[in-house]
């Protein structure tokens, strides 16, 4: 963790800070788009990706389907076969182990900014397009979100999940499958990363430390795991990693977001719902973990569509429990 804290910054230091002017205007094309909302209908991208410009050499933003598409170890299915298998047409496919911090020994810690300037520049995005990242139609909502956050955190405004790729396929919008061919590259600028988005381990070890004391902040830490997993009734899927959960953190296992016959996030006024049976304070910082900082993101989009609590005091624990 710390690794990867100390790469962000040397990565960053030299960089300009990106204007509100650029941010309101990428915000306007994306409206423009009809994708005003962060998690999008099939058919709101459907409508996006046919206003694109049907010229390749044409310098217009568009509408870029990002899939992300990523399994636990335990799982027989593997992110890029799933992306061969069934994907929507013209989408690229963002690799989270690949755009990762290879120095640190934990799995898909976040990028260097100039790593993640590089993926961008080979996935052929460009700073101003916008980008809806979705999931394999198996899992509905799984690792998108973590995609979605990360391009949050690099600067990339215009950035959304759909909502998602099973209803997608279910719906019988377009999809293709087999080998894709590469992209025409483009110069993504290297960004900033916003490290208010983050919380680094040996602050949240304070935080845990203060857990009840007088006078502590009252930091909220929310944990994606399967419940069994966070009681420590249940294994981790990674070998030798012990299960159980951080002092003070409350269970919020991902599959109680997600309708459980389309796995889409649940509507704002049901998870406002689970969040205040849960306790979860809106008017208090929160962080939100998992098992390795993947689903930790499904939180944070739930908060965003929820309308929960303050996005500027929503932290997220990169490399989580293990």
């Amino acid at each position: 963790m710390a690794a990867a804290s100390s790469l962000l910054s040397r990565s960053t230091l030299s960089i300009a800070r990106r204007s509100t002017t650029s941010s309101r205007c990428q915000f306007t094309m994306a409206t423009q788009r009809g994708l005003s909302s962060y998690l999008v209908t099939p058919k709101e991208l459907s409508e996006a990706l046919q206003k694109n410009s049907p010229s390749k050499i044409s310098t217009a933003p568009k509408t870029v389907p990002l899939c992300a598409s990523w399994f636990l170890p335990t799982s027989p299915l593997n992110g890029l076969q799933t992306f061969r298998e069934k994907r929507i047409p013209g989408s690229r496919f963002f690799d989270l182990d690949k755009v990762s911090d290879k120095r640190s020994p934990y799995p898909h810690m976040l990028p260097s900014a100039s790593d993640f300037a590089k993926a961008m520049s080979s996935l052929g995005i460009r700073r101003d397009d916008t980008v809806v990242v979705y999931d394999s139609h198996e899992t509905g909502i799984f690792s998108a979100p973590r995609v979605g956050w990360t391009l949050k955190a690099f600067g990339h405004d215009t950035v959304h999940v759909l909502n998602n790729f099973k209803l997608w396929v279910e719906e019988g919008y377009p999809t293709e499958s087999g080998e894709f061919w590469d992209v025409d590259t483009c110069v993504y600028p290297i960004p900033e990363f916003d490290s208010n988005k983050l919380i680094e381990f040996e602050e949240l070890r304070e935080v845990i430390k203060d857990y009840n004391k007088e006078g502590a902040e009252g930091v909220q830490i929310l944990d994606a795991r399967p419940e069994g997993r966070w009681s420590g009734a249940d294994p981790e899927p990674r070998p030798g990693l012990e299960s159980g959960h951080m002092p003070g953190s409350i269970s919020v296992p991902i599959s109680e977001l997600l309708d459980p016959t389309t796995k889409t996030i649940l509507p704002g006024d049901k998870l406002r719902e689970i969040f205040e049976k849960k306790g979860v304070d809106p008017n208090r910082p929160i962080v939100t973990s998992c098992g390795t900082g993947v689903t930790a993101a499904v939180i944070d989009a739930a908060l965003s569509e929820a309308g929960y609590g303050d996005e500027g005091k929503r932290r997220l624990y990169d490399g989580s429990w293990t």
